[in-house]
């Protein structure tokens, strides 16, 4: 499929050349060439004749897609007066190398911070940040919030995301009352239910944090009677969901969920992804709808790493490498309801990540410190945000030193 618009080559600042473009949205997994003006894409063809205007980029090797969107992370880097449950990330620092252009706080603010959240982080960030709210007042800045049924209040969530529309894509529910018994105060849906009530007052998704306790909190009673379809579960290969039957087949109630309209997120985390877990379900015709990495401060030196790196772990498991982009792209940009991420269609802002895929002999492991031999691993060569290089560890973008313009061979003249 060829994308194009009117506009002559001389309308191009960029043209990366000759890569295979993989852009799931428009059915393209072909060599193209992609050019860019004024930050956004303007056309994807086989070829793009180019004046002496645009600078070029050479692609040939490589995998050119969509800028990655990984949809659960914790990048609110708060400085906590108060007992914490999590350490973010920066991310602009740590989100680039892996193609990473878009991602979704996963519920570190809840109401009371979100506002700071957004001015110290969203609105300063090159990386687009979307968040979802935390149901509970304090979300992940206080790890007693999450807690208190008091705290989680559906009208005042659901209005703040109705007032901040572009920004907050949906509501989260997590770590409620994992292990205590259960008593007056401490219903056992309690905030699976306040954030679902949230989410249908402001007509967005939830995504869930979960931890089963059967009888009164089950997982089959999660998927099919309390979320709702477009609804999300994460952390969908931690060990303690009953994903597969005594024999290791995939259960039932996993396909009626997926056949209802849920939606399962991988949320890699320091503790929710087992090979154990991933390998048979794939296997069982059970994979992920979305890929994603979990990423804060615990995790980041190990078992996740990268948002590279977790996809990579999935194209060893046996997904095809464009079912990988599509789900680290075009998926999860519908599952937050935003069509222009996720897409090299032309008008859209240039977000895009250049891929080698590398071929040798490669370590992968889980959150039980197991690993997996792997043949294959992508590796970020190239991130553009709205059409600016943001990340390029080799030049890809730049001149060969001998011919770089004239004015790297100027030496700077101290002023008097």
């Amino acid at each position: 499929m060829t994308l194009e618009t009117s506009n002559a080559d001389s309308s191009y600042d960029l043209v990366i050349r000759g890569g295979t473009v993989i852009d799931p949205a428009n059915g393209i997994n072909q060599q193209m060439d992609v050019g860019i003006a004024a930050g956004k894409i303007v056309r994807v063809a086989p070829v793009l004749p180019v004046s002496p205007r645009p600078k070029v980029i050479d692609a040939a090797g490589l995998y050119v897609t969509p800028g990655i969107l990984d949809i659960h992370t914790h990048v609110y880097p708060f400085r906590p007066t108060e007992k914490s449950y999590i350490e973010c990330i920066h991310a602009d620092a740590h989100l680039f190398s892996s193609g990473v252009t878009t991602t979704v706080d996963a519920g570190t603010a809840g109401w009371e911070h979100f506002l700071d959240f957004k001015e110290t982080t969203l609105d300063r960030a090159r990386v687009r940040i979307l968040a979802f709210l935390n149901i509970a007042r304090r979300g992940m800045v206080n790890t007693s919030s999450e807690q208190v049924v008091a705290d989680m209040d559906p009208r005042i969530a659901a209005s703040l995301a109705q007032a901040f529309p572009e920004t907050i894509v949906g509501i989260k529910s997590a770590h409620y009352w994992t292990r205590l018994p259960w008593d007056a105060a401490h219903p056992a849906w309690a905030s699976v239910e306040r954030a679902v009530e949230a989410g249908e007052l402001c007509n967005r998704p939830v995504m869930v944090d979960f931890w089963p306790r059967p009888p009164e909190r089950s997982y089959p009673d999660l998927l099919l009677k309390k979320l709702r379809p477009g609804d999300i579960h994460t952390h969908i290969f931690a060990q303690q969901f009953p994903i597969l039957s005594a024999e290791g087949k995939v259960s039932d109630f996993l396909f009626a969920a997926r056949e209802k309209g849920l939606i399962f997120d991988l949320g890699h985390g320091a503790a929710s992804f087992w090979f154990r877990q991933a390998v048979p379900a794939f296997r069982g015709g059970f994979a992920p709808d979305t890929l994603s990495t979990d990423l804060h401060m615990g995790n980041i030196n190990g078992p996740v790493i990268s948002m590279q790196d977790t996809m990579s772990k999935f194209l060893n498991i046996g997904l095809p490498l464009a079912e990988v982009i599509r789900r680290a792209t075009l998926r999860p940009a519908q599952v937050v309801g935003r069509p222009d991420l996720g897409t090299l269609s032309p008008g859209v802002e240039a977000d895009v990540a250049v891929f080698n895929l590398l071929e040798g002999s490669f370590a992968l492991t889980d959150c039980g410190q197991a690993r997996m031999a792997g043949s294959r691993r992508l590796d970020c060569r190239l991130t553009l945000r709205a059409g600016q290089v943001v990340y390029d560890p080799s030049g890809l973008s730049m001149p060969d030193w001998e011919h770089a313009p004239e004015a790297y061979w100027e030496t700077p003249k101290l002023q008097p």
